[in-house]
């Protein structure tokens, strides 16, 4: 046993401290709400993010960044992308030279188009960095049914340990060695999840949402090659697993909000009925950042943005990348 910290208890900060308690770590807790820190310690639950799951009773929670960290052995950090800067710093405060630093966030900050672990290589300087990353509903995870996840650091032997600790039956990471692309993968996923709801909400069709997925699957691609990221990487958990999980589950905060803005929602007005972030939002302001320093083209991810952050006309966007011209299919990424 030892001790592991989550940094963050959201929906999927709980249901991994539940998993980590499957695989009979210590677990400590951090919240940034009091009142989270209250339900998970005195009633064993966290209402606000996971209503209705009973959480095991060696998981703790604490306010305390600097007490949740002390002594522990690995570090996961769950927190939105946007918000992941700012926790970083308090990180570093308190972590041990050479505790490995999982990051669970997926996005790209909007500021400045830099993925998570960019942020962290500029701020926490003497520890590995890992992300994890992969198709992980957080409800159905801590009900322990079978879940798959990437497990990505530039040296691979830090993943393949942190997986011996944290792996079990139900839960199982895949050790890989490209962290850019299991990012690259996190975070545009959820913008296109944004798409697939729209498509949805919109009812044009299983044909439409099969083939926005996988043109989708190609932006993804092509914006993580010209980051530096393998091709491969996109064909798997952080890839196409991920895409493929949160583009055809309600349960996904991203695609709901499609459904929502197809149906003629308001944005401001789906965000006001939410107490968790749909990480899409912010995100696709992010991903068109750092497409346009890298000279990509993301037709798709692009009209999500303008939906979101210009309010561009559903339809107008749908027609518009109807009307684009012919082009071979894998131009570009051969």
């Amino acid at each position: 046993m030892i001790k592991v910290s989550i940094i963050g208890a959201g929906a999927w900060g709980t249901a991994l401290a539940c998993i980590l308690r499957r695989a009979n770590h210590a677990v400590m807790l951090w919240a940034l709400e009091d009142e989270v820190v209250h339900s998970i310690n005195a009633e064993k639950g966290n209402p606000m993010y996971l209503p209705g799951v009973s959480l095991d009773k060696g998981i703790v929670a604490t306010g305390d960044i600097s007490e949740a960290i002390a002594q522990s052995q690995v570090v996961f950090s769950v927190v939105p992308s946007q918000f992941f800067r700012s926790v970083a710093e308090k990180i570093a405060l308190n972590i041990d030279p050479g505790t490995p630093l999982v990051i669970c966030s997926k996005g790209i900050e909007v500021e400045t188009g830099a993925l998570m672990t960019e942020i962290a290589d500029e701020i926490i300087q003497k520890n590995p960095v890992l992300v994890l990353s992969g198709p992980s509903f957080a409800h159905e995870a801590i009900a322990a049914t079978p879940t798959a996840v990437a497990l990505a650091s530039t040296n691979l032997k830090d993943a393949e340990i942190i997986t011996s600790l944290i792996g079990t039956s139900c839960f199982r990471p895949y050790p890989m060695d490209d962290p850019i692309g299991a990012e690259v993968g996190g975070a545009a996923k959820n913008v296109l999840a944004i798409a697939c709801g729209i498509v949805v909400g919109r009812e044009m069709g299983d044909n439409t949402r099969a083939a926005l997925i996988t043109r989708g699957l190609f932006e993804m691609a092509m914006l993580g090659v010209a980051k530096g990221a393998k091709a491969r990487t996109f064909m798997g958990l952080s890839g196409l697993g991920d895409l493929t999980l949160t583009c055809n589950g309600l349960n996904s905060r991203n695609m709901s909000l499609g459904v929502e803005l197809g149906k003629g929602n308001p944005l401001a007005d789906i965000l006001a009925n939410r107490n968790s972030i749909a990480e899409g939002v912010e995100t696709a302001r992010g991903i068109v950042e750092l497409a346009r320093k890298l000279n990509v083209e993301l037709p798709i991810m692009e009209a999500v943005y303008r939906i979101l952050h210009h309010q561009a006309d559903i339809t107008q966007a749908i027609d518009n990348l109807l009307d684009r011209p012919f082009t071979p299919e894998f131009k570009g990424l051969d």
